[in-house]
């Protein structure tokens, strides 16, 4: 029985040493080819760890050299000359993919340059409109106040090309940035949008603009046109910015150290923009002022709220009613205060979301009125004026492309006290676009936005701003962003 078992121990082993044989050597090749692996692996960290010290040590003799090459042109040395002595090091391996990017020169005469590629973003902002108004643009105004000079109205019948941007910025270094935007229209015309520098990294949250800049007086105002909701910038701003105000100056801000948003700032700037004009003067011709507060709302919702006033000044502001050239010389006070409030559930507005947004503007001027200044009926007499005007608009994203929204505007010419007529030398005749009137515009939009890049907007709007005059306005806008573009504001 034993001998029998035995047997059969012996057999089986017999049997199963090929099958074990098998399985060792196949794991014995399975470890060969994973160090195999590792090896290449290895190697292959060496060969790019090795081609990478090459590469400093290029960069490096060729920064030596362009250093070299430089001071020597600083110190006045023949070109040839320059040229010989900045011989390139031995070069980098070949099998380095990309070379070291030469190193920059710094102006000529610098002992120690530094180096200051210039590499800025550059964007692209093309706009236009195709227009149907009831009434003839020609004759558009705003009753009771005096024209800007800047964009007022509708603009004009059928196709128009609208104002495009070309937007260069980028950091100077550390301690620099700078941006400038072009502003080009469909009359050919080109202008400086916005040309500043402002510091980067100053403590105590303060940060310094200088140049020209969209002030940050009220709220839409330091936004560009392209970011807005609707076609055409609130009768508000119309009448009392022109537009939009552009300083040309320096600009100061603060940020405090608080779980909530607060910013307060001032500006200093020349006064030639609207509603100031070119006095030939030294120093300040403008100040603002202004303060932010913001904060969330629970998990959905956010807000924000501002007061800003601007003082200014102007000499001989013209402007042009019933042919004749009249002007203004005096002081310009304005209150702005403006809040928005937004809703995104959870934050997120990736699919819908509300923004409710509004601004209240307060204008007293006093100085004189110069009526028909060309003409032999010249006379001059006091002028003061208290104004005011208000917008209201809401936004609402029905879906993740959609948007629609509502605008109300309304401006009151509220009391003026004109010497020449109060004196009867003159009569609201020959003034009738002071004449007293509450302008007003009811807009609606709907716009498709396929991508973060491009916007098309339809807008209707039912304008009221000169007596016994309605004109039913539509709009079709295109709004196309080309490169790399800044984080809009909140």
């Amino acid at each position: 029985m034993l001998k029998h078992k035995v047997m059969m121990a012996a057999l089986s082993v017999a049997v199963a040493s090929p099958q074990a044989y098998a399985a060792d050597k196949k794991e014995q090749k399975e470890l060969a080819e994973i160090r195999a692996e590792i090896r290449q692996m290895k190697e292959a960290y060496e060969a790019r760890l090795q081609a990478m010290e090459q590469r400093l040590q290029q960069a490096q003799a060729d920064n030596a050299a362009a250093r070299a090459q430089i001071a020597a042109i600083g110190a006045g040395a023949p070109a040839a000359q320059v040229s010989a002595s900045a011989a390139p090091a031995a070069p980098v391996a070949a099998y380095v993919e990309t070379p070291a990017a030469p190193a920059s020169a710094a102006p000529t005469g610098s002992a120690n340059p530094a180096s200051n590629l210039f590499n800025p973003n550059i964007s692209m902002i093309l706009g236009g409109t195709l227009q149907n108004l009831k009434q003839d643009p020609s004759q558009y105004r705003l009753q009771g106040f005096a024209p800007s000079g800047g964009e007022l109205g509708p603009g004009k019948r059928g196709f128009n090309l609208g104002e495009s941007e070309l937007t260069m910025a980028a950091n100077i270094d550390p301690q620099f940035a700078g941006q400038l935007t072009f502003s080009l229209s469909g009359e050919n015309e080109v202008s400086v949008e916005e040309a500043y520098v402002q510091t980067r990294g100053m403590e105590n949250g303060l940060n310094i603009k200088a140049g020209r800049f969209l002030s940050a007086i009220g709220y839409l105002n330091g936004q560009h046109a392209h970011t807005w909701d609707f076609v055409d910038a609130p009768l508000a701003y119309q009448a009392f910015l022109g537009g939009q105000y552009k300083p040309d100056g320096v600009q100061a801000k603060w940020l405090a150290p608080l779980d909530q948003f607060l910013e307060v700032g001032m500006e200093a700037g020349n006064g030639t923009a609207f509603p100031g004009n070119d006095r030939n003067k030294n120093g300040a011709g403008a100040v603002s002022v202004f303060a932010h507060l913001g904060d969330d709302i629970g998990n959905s919702s956010s807000y924000r709220a501002g007061v800003s006033y601007l003082h200014t000044g102007a000499e001989q502001r013209a402007y042009q009613d019933q042919g004749l050239t009249n002007s203004f010389s005096g002081k310009s006070n304005m209150w702005i205060a403006d809040a928005i409030y937004k809703w995104a559930p959870n934050g997120n507005p990736t699919n819908t979301n509300f923004k409710l947004q509004g601004e209240y503007f307060r204008r007293k001027e006093s100085g004189m009125l110069n009526y028909a200044v060309e003409t032999d009926a010249a006379a001059s007499g006091d002028y003061r004026s208290v104004q005011s005007g208000w917008y209201l608009q809401g936004v609402y994203q029905f879906m993740p492309t959609w948007r629609a929204g509502l605008r109300y505007d309304r401006l009151s010419s509220g009391s003026q006290r004109i010497g020449l007529i109060d004196s009867g030398a003159l009569a609201w005749a020959n003034l009738p676009i002071l004449e007293a009137y509450n302008p007003s515009r009811s807009s609606f939009m709907i716009d498709y936005s396929p991508s973060e890049f491009s916007r098309l907007r339809l807008q209707l709007a039912r304008d009221q701003s000169r007596p016994g005059v309605t004109d039913n306005q539509i709009f079709l806008q295109y709004i196309m962003s080309l490169g790399t573009h800044a984080a809009h504001s909140f």
